[in-house]
């Protein structure tokens, strides 16, 4: 028997048969990623977890055994918010770093968080982004200690559906964790978020910079049009039908500047770029804060985060510079479109499986306001785009080669894409 099944790799309070299991399910998932990676077909992340966890059904849960776990959801803006988290913890933690483990790829189901957990078998810190469908399971199998709740928006539709479901599912976990459920740490804006925390033992409340509210129409308790009413110079939400309202903050964004408990306003000084990312770091200032870690390492740990799994990377293609932004759905896009300064400006569709095969949602973006810029639309669903932006008024051409489209862009391109062809542009420049 291998001495490393005593490891936290394989959990002591495991049975020796499932020691054996996942350690024997580890040692073939790596040796899955080694051929990925041989073969060129990228960092062998993902084969590692599908490996592992077809070999060894409940290798999620056996790997999370022994680890204290910050875990962050929503459908926008996790893997940034993780990032976040992550070097905050790391810079709380200086020299003994190395205590945490994440899954800085961004791989965020059963398969990928096992993978991750499975590199760092000496690691007891867990800081992992989450997928909203596996949330409840990170819940009842990790007891995370901090559960960081971003925001619930319309997300590949055929395969998320109603997303009341999800934030249903979350209520029913955090009920059945009772008081030794997370310290939820969520956004106060978003109404779906504020419900599926109802039954929390205990929350930390951020306002945050929220945008999109066209998610968050209908009170998700009772199914009333939630009216927002003026205080203090921003608008809170309201349920006439029903005792939901939005919570009294004890963080809160104020343009470029975070308000602590306290009343302390602090700065934090980004590399990555939008005011939404300001609400992403309230978020992971909070859950460090939460965790132990004082402020101002917390600032200092997050001001090293630059391009997150890639976002807002910076990458050359031939003699084109260009600027890689990540947008999946209606909210996304409402985020990053301001973000684009260049013209052109080069826009990325594709609808396989992890960009959603509905794009629908295209008519839901108000790509009207690159009026007066050219647009080139790129990717498996340009045409589609295309048709959208002749409604919207924008001057377009279509160039489907993901490649040519950039090149051929000018010296510097702002580039936005679905997640599909932006996984596909990291990997021609070395990103992934």
């Amino acid at each position: 028997m291998p001495s490393s099944l005593s490891t936290p790799a394989a959990p002591a309070s495991l049975s020796r048969t499932q020691r054996l299991r996942l350690w024997t399910a580890v040692r073939l998932g790596d040796a899955a990623a080694l051929a990925s990676r041989l073969a060129g077909r990228g960092s062998g992340a993902s084969i590692r977890g599908q490996v592992l966890t077809r070999l060894d059904p409940d290798a999620f849960a056996e790997l999370l055994q022994g680890h204290r776990v910050l875990a962050v959801s929503g459908t926008n803006g996790k893997t940034t918010t993780t990032h976040l988290l992550a070097a905050a913890v790391r810079a709380g933690l200086g020299a003994q770093a190395a205590r945490l483990v994440t899954n800085s790829d961004g791989a965020n189901l059963h398969y990928g968080i096992a993978s991750a957990l499975s590199q760092q078998p000496r690691a007891d810190i867990a800081v992992l982004e989450t997928d909203e469908r596996v949330v409840s399971d990170m819940i009842a199998h990790a007891r995370p200690e901090i559960l960081v709740l971003l925001n619930f928006s319309r997300d590949q539709l055929d395969r998320h559906h109603e997303i009341k479901a999800l934030g249903r599912s979350w209520r029913r976990a955090l009920d059945a964790a009772g008081a030794s459920g997370p310290t939820i740490v969520a956004n106060a804006c978003d109404p779906l978020v504020v419900w599926s925390a109802g039954t929390a033992a205990r929350v930390i409340w951020v306002e945050t910079d929220t945008v999109w509210h066209a998610d968050g129409a209908l009170c998700p308790a009772c199914g009333s049009l939630l009216v927002r009413v003026p205080s203090a110079g921003r608008d809170r939400w309201d349920c006439p039908g029903c005792e939901l309202t939005q919570p009294a903050s004890d963080y809160r964004v104020d343009g470029g500047t975070v308000v602590l408990p306290d009343g302390t306003t602090v700065t934090p000084d980004l590399q990555v770029p939008g005011s939404f990312n300001v609400s992403n770091a309230a978020c992971a200032l909070a859950a460090a804060v939460e965790f132990g870690i004082p402020v101002e390492a917390a600032l200092t740990g997050m001001h090293t985060v630059t391009a997150p799994a890639g976002r807002f990377a910076t990458a050359q293609f031939g003699a084109t510079s260009a600027r890689l932004l990540l947008a999946k759905n209606p909210a996304g896009w409402a985020e990053a479109l301001p973000l684009a300064a260049s013209d052109p400006v080069v826009l990325a569709i594709d609808s396989v499986a992890a960009d959603g095969r509905d794009v629908s949602w295209l008519w839901d973006v108000d790509y009207e306001q690159l009026a007066g810029r050219t647009v080139i639309c790129t990717g498996p669903r340009a045409q589609d785009l295309a048709v959208r932006l002749s409604y919207a008024g924008v001057d377009h051409r279509v160039e489907p080669d993901l490649r040519t489209a950039i090149t051929g862009a000018g010296p510097t391109v702002d580039v936005i894409a679905t997640y599909t062809p932006f996984q596909a542009l990291l990997k021609m420049v070395g990103l992934r």
